[in-house]
């Protein structure tokens, strides 16, 4: 018995999917069930955006200052030499910024803790300030140093004339200046076939013109030339909307920079397919003699209708 081909979604379809995989790269799964133990502060952390984990990192400084000034306020006010008030709320300010200045080890002299229990805790503060300080520190490094690709893809996939048949097409660019080298494409097409009663979904690899490249300093046109081993031949719009055809595309290279290998995911579903149409160049040498690359333009397309 031959075994099916099945990249690790599933050949079960019970139902119709949105898409496999959305438009940030993620692959669409929500996942329930999971118990605290599953959750890795590290992972979680480092794949965050930078907006919540800026976010993040504030408020936990806010929360360490506030349970702190809790204690110092706690405790007499001899205990912290200058923080005492008239006022029960600006002595609260007092000790909250007294916290401050001990999490983060700055000291400016006017606040200054007295005696065994008042100097006891401001020595577990500034312990607490130093390994938070040293854990954020190695978190922003790690985010910084992690390695990941920004390539831009084509907002539709076409289907398009090449030589004398049609083809699939879709365009890549690297949107950042780095060096990405050695770059290989999977591309999958994704059916659901429910002829039998039970739906099940297919997995077929397109066969592209050229799967690798050696590097990517301009935009790359990936083709899938439509013949009779092709899984598109004679296929209509119609035909992969009932189909519920979805294109999956994994991008491999290796970044010259970090010297690692990285990765993209992206997909087209079959109403992101534009029929009879062609990319525009995106890419253009000007009067002095210089490649120009219009990043932006990795989607441009001309109708042939209209030609």
């Amino acid at each position: 018995m031959t075994p099916s081909f099945d990249p690790g979604w599933t050949q079960q379809a019970a139902g119709i999917l949105r898409r496999a995989i959305n438009k940030d790269g993620s692959f669409n799964v929500q996942r329930h069930g999971q118990s605290w133990r599953d959750v890795h502060p590290y992972l979680l952390l480092i794949n965050a955006s930078w907006p919540a984990f800026l976010g993040l990192v504030f408020v936990a400084y806010v929360l360490v200052n506030t349970i702190f000034a809790v204690i110092y306020f706690a405790i007499p006010a001899v205990h912290i030499q200058g923080a005492d008030a008239p006022r029960a709320v600006d002595r609260f300010l007092n000790d909250f910024f007294f916290s401050a200045y001990t999490l983060t080890t700055v000291g400016y002299g006017n606040l200054a803790p007295a005696g065994i229990l008042g100097n006891s805790i401001a020595s577990l503060e500034a312990l607490v300030g130093l390994l938070g300080f040293a854990l954020a520190t190695g978190l922003l490094f790690g985010r910084v140093a992690k390695p990941s690709a920004r390539i831009g893809f084509s907002e539709r996939v076409l289907i398009a004339p090449y030589q004398d048949r049609t083809s699939l097409q879709f365009r890549v660019v690297n949107r950042r200046p780095n060096v990405l080298i050695d770059l290989k494409a999977t591309v999958i097409l994704m059916t659901v076939d429910a002829s039998s009663g039970r739906p099940t979904r297919e997995f077929t690899t397109l066969a592209l013109e050229r799967d690798t490249i050696y590097f990517l300093p301009l935009t790359w046109t990936l083709v899938h030339p439509i013949d009779h081993a092709s899984p598109l031949f004679n296929k209509t719009a119609a035909d992969l909307a009932r189909l519920q055809a979805e294109v999956l595309i994994i991008i491999k290279a290796f970044d010259d920079t970090f010297a690692q290998t990285v990765n993209a995911r992206y997909s087209y579903r079959y109403d992101e397919m534009e029929w009879s149409a062609k990319f525009r160049p995106a890419f253009h040498i000007d009067e002095r003699g210089e490649m120009v690359l219009n990043v932006d333009h990795v989607g441009a397309v001309i109708s042939l209708e209209r030609l």
